[in-house]
């Protein structure tokens, strides 16, 4: 197949428009976010202001405000997500109508271009030579080719690459689809070495497939996905869910079981309102060359690094960009044959947060640039909120036990005693129930949903395997949230200091922290957790109840980053079957082993998909 050529009438703005339906959907997404938002900055308005509001108390306000505005998202996607998948026969009609047009076969030539910079030889050839293993199996491979995109600088692993690439061409029955390309530097970093790619070699192509070093795919999921795109041309960039591979590490296996039970409903109800301009997520996904090369080119940002210069965090801006060209950002939000690797301890995940921390607040110089739809600007200012709520809740904190601690600051305006009077604990009781409930039901509707579903239950070994993977991930996670947050809060504030991180290559296997490690990476969250616990005990211990959940994470830093990181812990987790994912239990064994079993014809194999989460 070559390119399709849209309608004239798709380049229009009228084409870009979202048909009445989706309009719609957005309009009723808004009302059930923004009057919830209000219900709560109100409720709390009411209690800071009860006996008067002073400055220290309208502060408290406006950061509680800006804290919760992606709480109060993520709890309706999961709720309208919840609500689609119960009362449909198949949610996919509803959120992904284009999902029934697939071509039985397709003649598009694809390329399967993998970025790397400095990663390990043997992930890379594993998931590229997996994925084009299922493609051989699946008869489908033909028209694909494969594009190892080096910008690695260190000179053993280039020299490593070369080999292995040199080795695959010689026991591949069609070396002329594989193809190896060293850049002298990687200006640009990943995105500018996809662009290069796309510059050189895009002409040749008409779909795009982009991974990452630690993501895989299978070939029947691939395969799908391109004969989707055949036979529906508004589509710019499909992708499906990725979910998280078989992991020896304690930590990145409770984390992904969490991940995995909160994303389908969370992207089923996000789907319905976005519909054709949904975010892009930067790897697994088929993109549609031509509009891509026509479209998605990123120019530096105003000013110096760390917000201005090379745009880091490429995806949303490519969608954003692909939508304003008139091309549709689609994702189906079904699970299997799309996977990814998660950070194996607790300061690795936060050196990866706050990578896309960076990347995310570089967005601030953009979101107001011409060129780009009103669902551009809004996913763009939905990666900024992502971390501004955790600085905004710190200070809320901070300012609040300062207020418990000292007294209120400020002269008091009467404001509370004109409009409603005092009112009682029982208000801020219902207050704090109902906030801890929003924050938490993306993940409990996705307990429940794998409770309800009788397939889903069996996948995961049963309700009690569900119940005891939901009690120690929900357990782990109120450990580690109160961390993630005081390290996203002082990043953000470094970040307009001039503070940056290096975007170098990740560490993705499993390895122990030493304890001297830990504290020297956790003293900020241990000492925070020291001060205001010592001066809220010896000023205003009644408020020590509430602010216990945040006080025990910050305390036990050290102790969580070094168990969770501990092979032993590991090893418990999988013997007892704990946070067990459908993939691991088909395998019939965990951890490495699962993640690197060989094929019968002795190619490198992906993990068996569970029955119950296939893209087809």
């Amino acid at each position: 197949m070559s390119e399709t050529t849209l309608d004239a009438s798709m380049q229009t703005a009228g084409a870009r428009r979202p048909r009445p339906r989706i309009g719609l959907r957005r309009l009723a997404f808004a009302g059930l976010t923004g009057g919830t938002w209000l219900a709560a900055v109100a409720v709390m308005t009411l209690l800071l202001a009860g006996d008067g509001l002073a400055w220290s108390e309208a502060v408290m306000g406006v950061c509680f405000a800006l804290s919760i505005p992606m709480v109060v998202i993520g709890f309706w996607n999961s709720a309208i997500g919840a609500g689609v998948m119960l009362a449909s026969r198949d949610y996919r009609d509803v959120v992904a109508p284009f999902h029934r047009n697939v071509a039985k076969r397709t003649s598009a030539r694809v390329a399967i271009a993998m970025p790397v910079y400095n990663e390990d030889t043997e992930r890379v050839f594993w998931h590229l030579q997996g994925l084009l293993h299922s493609l051989d199996a699946a008869g489908a491979s033909g028209r694909y080719e494969v594009f190892l995109l080096s910008d690695s600088s260190d000179p053993e692993i280039r020299a490593e690459e070369a080999r292995r690439f040199k080795a695959w061409t010689q026991s591949d029955p069609d070396p002329d689809r594989l193809h190896y390309r060293q850049r002298a530097d990687n200006a640009g970093y990943k995105a500018g070495n996809i662009w290069d790619f796309v510059q050189s070699r895009g002409d040749d192509f008409d779909y795009m497939v982009v991974l990452d070093a630690d993501s895989a795919m299978h070939g029947r999921t691939v395969d799908r996905l391109v004969r989707m795109m055949d036979v529906n041309p508004r589509i710019g960039i499909l992708q499906s869910l990725a979910v998280g591979l078989p992991t020896d590490s304690a930590f990145a296996r409770i984390f992904q079981f969490g991940m995995r039970h909160g994303m389908l409903s969370h992207t089923v109800g996000a789907a319905w309102w976005q519909g054709d301009s949904c975010p892009y997520w930067g790897h697994n996904a088929v993109i549609r060359m031509a509009p891509f090369k026509a479209n998605c080119g990123l120019h530096k940002l105003p000013g110096k690094p760390p917000l201005g210069g090379d745009v880091l965090s490429h995806d949303q801006v490519e969608a954003a960009l692909m939508r304003a060209g008139g091309y549709e950002v689609r994702v189906l939000p079904v699970e299997g044959g799309s996977y990814e690797e998660m950070p194996p301890t607790l300061p690795d995940f936060i050196k990866r947060d706050l990578r896309w921390c960076q990347g995310n607040m570089q967005y601030f110089k953009l979101v107001g640039q011409p060129g780009f739809t009103g669902m551009g600007r809004v996913n763009l200012s939905l990666a900024i909120l992502m971390y501004t709520g955790a600085p905004a809740w710190l200070a809320f904190m901070l300012v609040g036990m300062s207020q418990a601690v000292v007294g209120t600051m400020g002269a008091q305006v009467p404001l509370g005693d004109v409009l409603w009077g005092t009112p009682g604990p029982s208000v801020a009781i219902a207050l704090f129930v109902t906030m801890m409930g929003i924050t938490f039901a993306p993940k409990l509707i996705g307990y429940a949903h794998a409770l309800a579903d009788g397939s889903r239950r069996r996948a995961y070994g049963g309700a009690h395997k569900v119940l005891a993977g939901a009690f120690a991930e929900l357990f782990v996670s109120v450990l580690i949230a109160p961390i993630v947050m005081l390290a996203q809060s002082i990043f953000v504030a470094g970040l307009f200091l001039g503070r940056k991180v290096k975007w170098e290559a990740q560490v993705r296997d499993g390895h122990r922290v030493s304890w001297a490690d830990a504290a020297k990476g956790m003293w900020p969250q241990t000492l925070f957790g020291l001060v205001a616990g010592a001066a809220l005990a010896w000023q205003a211990p009644t408020i020590l109840p509430w602010a216990a959940p945040v006080l025990i994470g910050l305390l036990l830093a050290v102790p969580v980053t070094v168990l969770s990181a501990h092979p032993a812990v590991g090893r418990a987790l999988a013997r007892m079957g704990l946070c067990v994912i459908p993939e691991e239990r088909k395998a019939g064994r965990f951890g490495a082993r699962a993640r690197r079993p060989m094929a019968a014809g002795g190619g490198p194999m992906l993990p068996a998909e569970a029955r119950s989460s296939r893209i087809d």
